[in-house]
């Protein structure tokens, strides 16, 4: 029986794109596509998800593209301008999820000093008994050994969770390793997926 629900933060309960931020600081759209695909990828940043620390990236990456100092510095300093709001309805399901007394946990690839400053922007992370942060952890999503070590973590078997994902990379390999899992697209076909199994009236 399903008894826990495992979170991923950003695409399911987190709106989250670099480009909320830079789109406030380069008027330009084609200069804004370019420092996308060239300087603050997705690709890159995912350094941060993977451990790698802050000062280390940013210095890194301002002796690479010294003209775009100012813009990297930003990616730092103003991370929190990339996630200005909740996914649609997802809020709803963990506030009534956690008035139910569904155990609630998170995996999240989210680098360890974002996180630190977020978590206390989102109130909605009160209600999650533990949380396994890939920067913190030096592990990721795939990567299988992510989820043993919040099983272990959270202390619970992988039958007995349903683990909520938008990225089906991460869907599949949760699978693999043995939890139930949501392939996250709208919070309506989630809300459905936990009422059939019980957690939602």
């Amino acid at each position: 029986m399903v008894k826990n629900v495992i979170f991923d933060f950003g695409g399911v309960l987190l709106d989250w794109d670099l480009r909320y931020l830079f789109a406030k600081l380069i008027d330009d759209p084609q200069e804004l596509d370019w420092f996308l695909a060239n300087v603050i990828t997705k690709e890159w940043h995912f350094n941060a998800d993977k451990g790698t620390a802050l000062t280390e990236m940013v210095a890194a990456r301002c002796s690479e593209f010294p003209d775009h100092t100012h813009l990297i510095e930003a990616y730092a300093a103003r991370f929190n301008e990339t996630i200005p709001g909740t996914i649609a309805g997802t809020p709803e399901i963990i506030t009534e999820l956690a008035a139910r007394n569904v155990p609630l946990f998170g995996i999240t690839n989210f680098g360890s000093e974002f996180f630190a400053g977020y978590r206390p922007a989102q109130p909605l992370f009160t209600h999650f008994q533990d949380i396994v942060v890939s920067g913190d952890e030096k592990l990721h999503k795939p990567e299988p050994a992510i989820y043993a070590l919040a099983m272990r973590r959270f202390g619970i078997a992988p039958a007995s969770a349903i683990f909520v994902d938008d990225n089906l990379a991460n869907v599949e390999s949760a699978r693999e390793f043995g939890l139930n899992t949501h392939h996250f697209t709208a919070a309506n076909s989630l809300r459905s997926e936990l009422t059939r199994l019980g957690l939602l009236g």
